[in-house]
């Protein structure tokens, strides 16, 4: 007889049903409230809420129902059907961490889309290829995941790569999947672009903000406030996008926060874009003050800056990448670059949530 994995027995242990479905019948009853829409703001975030805790708890009642077929099926004594088990015990437990590891994403913008800045540091050419390599990662990592993706600007190097770019990556918990990936990635390898082909040290800083909704109570733009400026494209887009002024400069005047968007050919696109961006980064910043004063208060100290270096990739003379924050290392470099970053994730969110 075909013996159990005891994960799937204490499956429903990680989840609490009964919670999770009285507070998301609390909320659908809020949201049948027409009063509600009085504050479409607040409106707004209850229907996010309710959406959101609606598809987790229907995403773990799929699970429990195809868990309890697979039980049947693994107690029925059939040995013919020892093949098709395994099928059914790798793919349960593979939905299983998976769903695990969604349960760590309890911050408020977790759930939500992310936009992701990759910046190359110092190194001239070797930095820009770097920076262009960790933007194909990223970009097969949201492929793999089945995640929509939109170049919003682009700033290529002199001679190859990339300066800096942003990317829109939309889908379900995007946001806290990504923000493992904030900060200072080094690369190791043996330069491509030196005659002499001796190892070169690149470095690359990588942001993620959450996207913010337009009508977010926290974050209010006054028009008074900005200064939208505009000016050619830059990037690639075809002769129309470098014959027109259609890329576009936003200045948030307050904070001195400055945005842009070049890869669209219309300049009112390239603004709708360019103001998401402000959004996203104002309310990091409100989120960066709410630390500094909770920190204040515990006494505590909070680093505001980006952060050193958080992961090297080496290509030379081994092969071998490690995470410096949770000491995850894997030898399939090629793996990894090629958008297979989920381990890397999973292992700085479980010590994220250690406490």
């Amino acid at each position: 007889m075909y013996r159990i994995k005891p994960e799937f027995m204490t499956l429903w242990s990680i989840f609490d049903f009964s919670k999770k479905e009285n507070e998301l019948y609390e909320l659908e009853k809020q949201s049948e409230d027409s009063t509600i829409w009085d504050d479409p703001s607040q409106a707004q975030v209850l229907m996010k809420k309710v959406s959101d805790l609606r598809n987790e708890v229907e995403s773990w009642k799929k699970l429990e129902s195809k868990t309890q077929d697979f039980l049947e099926l693994a107690n029925s004594g059939d040995t013919e059907l020892e093949s098709e088990i395994q099928v059914e015990t790798d793919y349960i437990g593979k939905e299983i961490d998976a769903l695990e590891i969604e349960t760590l994403l309890s911050g408020p913008f977790d759930k939500g889309n992310a936009f992701l800045s990759v910046n190359s540091g110092a190194g001239g050419t070797e930095a820009c290829d770097w920076a262009n390599m960790l933007l194909r990662m990223y970009l097969r990592w949201a492929e793999i995941n089945g995640y929509k993706t939109e170049i919003l600007d682009k700033t290529d190097g002199e001679e190859t790569g990339l300066k800096s770019v942003t990317v829109s990556i939309a889908g379900r918990n995007v946001y806290g999947y990504l923000q493992a990936e904030k900060g200072v990635h080094r690369l190791v390898r043996l330069s491509p672009f030196d005659a002499a082909h001796r190892r070169h040290t690149s470095f690359a800083q990588v942001e993620v903000l959450p996207e913010a909704s337009q009508d977010d109570p926290v974050i209010h733009i006054n028009p008074e406030d900005i200064r939208i400026d505009s000016f050619r494209s830059s990037g690639a887009g075809g002769q129309n996008v470098q014959k027109n002024s259609t890329a576009i400069r936003i200045t948030h005047i307050p904070s001195g926060l400055v945005v842009s968007c070049q890869n669209e050919r219309s300049q009112l696109q390239n603004r709708e874009n360019a103001m998401r961006v402000l959004r996203a980064r104002l309310l990091e910043e409100y989120e960066k003050k709410q630390e500094k004063e909770l920190a204040a208060l515990k006494g505590e100290f909070i680093k505001t800056e980006w952060g050193s270096q958080i992961r090297s990739y080496v290509l030379h003379p081994y092969q071998m990448i490690k995470d410096h924050r949770t000491d995850f290392e894997t030898a399939n470099t090629q793996a990894v670059l090629d958008g297979e970053i989920d381990p890397f994730i999973e292992a700085y969110l479980k010590l994220k949530n250690k406490d």
